[in-house]
């Protein structure tokens, strides 16, 4: 075992209430825990407070939810059942605020764009009504 994951609570004590994640308190899927860790042994500043990580937890979370939603999107109208790269970049870059935040990002197997310049588009052609109708207009 690599020790990570749930503790429970032991079966013989009892009145031992189950503990309560960091990531339950705050209402989140995120791990709380492993972002305080990781701030903290990421030397950003001298000292972390706890409320950081939760926030940043639930930044994450809300950055992450809103992805997969438009990528989920963008797969169902390509009537796909699962969200490809292609579906992310879709997604990303018809967003506006993600494509500023993600301006600088590559996705691998994204693909690009359609975009297609409106001059090498062929000329619409307009169909003229039939002779027939237009002498009966003209009269």
């Amino acid at each position: 075992m690599s020790g990570r994951g749930k503790k429970h609570a032991v079966a013989g004590k009892p009145g031992a209430a189950p503990k309560k994640t960091k990531s339950a308190k705050a209402g989140l899927q995120f791990p709380v825990g492993r972002v305080y860790r990781l701030l903290k042994r990421g030397n950003y500043a001298d000292r972390i407070g706890p409320g950081a990580a939760i926030y940043l937890a639930a930044v994450l979370e809300y950055l992450s939810v809103e992805i997969l939603e438009l990528a989920g999107n963008a797969a169902r109208e390509n009537r796909k059942a699962r969200i490809l790269p292609r579906h992310i970049q879709l997604a990303v870059r018809n967003d506006d605020e993600l494509n500023k935040l993600f301006s600088c990002v590559t996705i691998a197997q994204g693909g690009v764009m359609p975009n297609i310049l409106s001059q090498l588009l062929p000329k619409k052609t307009v169909r003229h009504a039939a002779p027939s109708q237009e002498q009966g207009g003209s009269q």
